[in-house]
């Protein structure tokens, strides 16, 4: 598609990001969005949908790799391309690239790679996602136990800098390994702190959300859970309002049923939202791959250590739509939402990609009637 080309796709049903609208056209100039119309403008060229829903690209906050390459491998621009051209085959034409704990000189590489992806014009990628190493030993999860540690002054200054060279920074922290002081100056700064890997109390959750934490890491998998006399992370991400939550919904990290009541339970203005939490099998046909020097195994829809420790999920985000469709009473516009307007609107950026609306860029998804992915376009080109 050339810069100015303008093109109108009808027959379909079309969801903005909010609602759906149907017997309307999806107006495109160039590589953005112009309009959701009642008619066609004279003289622009109509392409034809048989059915279907057409949807703004997902928008997934949680990408550990793809295409059969890890991040933390190999934390280059070179990376990076791979991963947003597999998962913009899977619908996510939006990825925070996330870097699972590890050494300093691997953050550091890592932050470069994304400012130096930006820069030169790699499709897809909107920031950076650390995932620790500032977490909790006795939530580790599939993270290296030897790599996890408290915060530093020169890790928090690291933080600060890289808030600085890259549009999106989001940060997974324990709110244990953080002092108060070190969460205020990282929401101060911009960067989005996300509560994770952590046997935190609620007391202590709800006060980092005091602190400007404003999201929580894969809801109920690796963080205190939700009991009869302590709430733990889990009651925090639920009741507090200024918190919002991904959530991996491959029905194996989380049971259907707690999918269900979650959305159910969930206070607002914060809002449940759908990650991937995708490793390097994502897009591609490989059977095991290792991250930290260790294995990880792909068998029967899951991705395990050698232990049988969840390492990541084997998922995309339209089974993940599929999924909560079939898991609760959410309807389709508010499931849609959990993919695409939510997570662009909590990274700050809903006026460009996550919805449909004058002036956004045009990453658009054409999904069947049964939510499985047709075709997509990224900046008005189809892929």
């Amino acid at each position: 598609m050339t810069g100015r080309e303008r093109i109108a796709l009808t027959g379909a049903e079309i969801f903005d990001g909010e609602r759906i609208h149907r017997g309307r056209a999806l107006l495109l100039d160039g590589d953005h969005v112009a309009a959701i119309a009642d008619e066609v403008p004279g003289g622009t060229e109509t392409r034809r949908l048989d059915g279907g829903i057409l949807s703004p690209g997902f928008v997934d906050l949680q990408v550990n790799g793809g295409g059969g390459v890890m991040f933390n491998d190999a934390p280059t621009v070179e990376t990076l391309g791979v991963m947003a051209e597999a998962h913009a085959g899977l619908g996510a034409t939006s990825i925070l690239p996330t870097l699972i704990t590890d050494r300093p000189d691997i953050t550091r590489a890592a932050i470069a790679a994304v400012r130096d992806a930006r820069a030169e014009g790699v499709a897809g990628i909107a920031g950076l996602h650390l995932e620790g190493p500032h977490l909790s030993l006795a939530r580790k999860g599939a993270h290296d136990p030897a790599l996890i540690r408290p915060m530093q002054a020169d890790d928090l200054d690291l933080l600060l800098a890289a808030a600085r060279q890259v549009p999106v920074l989001k940060v997974t922290i324990a709110p244990e390994s953080v002092t108060p002081a070190q969460k205020r100056a990282m929401a101060e700064a911009g960067i989005l702190l996300s509560l994770g890997h952590s046997d935190a109390g609620f007391a202590a959750c709800a006060d980092a959300a005091g602190h400007g934490v404003r999201c929580v890491t894969h809801l109920f998998n690796a963080m205190s859970q939700l009991g009869s006399r302590e709430p733990g992370l889990v009651g925090a991400a639920l009741e507090c309002g200024a918190l919002s939550a991904g959530l991996i919904a491959d029905m194996i990290h989380v049971h259907p049923r707690t999918i269900a009541a979650a959305l159910r339970a969930k206070r607002g203005p914060g809002r449940i939202f759908l990650v991937s939490d995708a490793m390097a099998t994502a897009g591609s046909e490989i059977a095991a791959f290792t991250l930290n020097g260790r294995e990880i195994r792909r068998a029967d829809g899951r991705l395990t250590l050698a232990d049988g420790t969840l390492a990541g999920a084997d998922l995309d985000l339209a089974r993940a739509l599929r999924n909560v469709m079939a898991a609760t009473d959410a309807d389709l516009p508010r499931a849609l939402a959990m993919a695409t307007a939510i997570p662009a609107a909590l990274i700050g950026c809903d006026d460009r990609i996550g919805r449909l609306v004058p002036g956004a860029r045009a990453d658009i998804l054409h999904l069947s009637d049964d939510l499985r992915l047709r075709a997509v376009w990224r900046g008005g080109a189809p892929l």
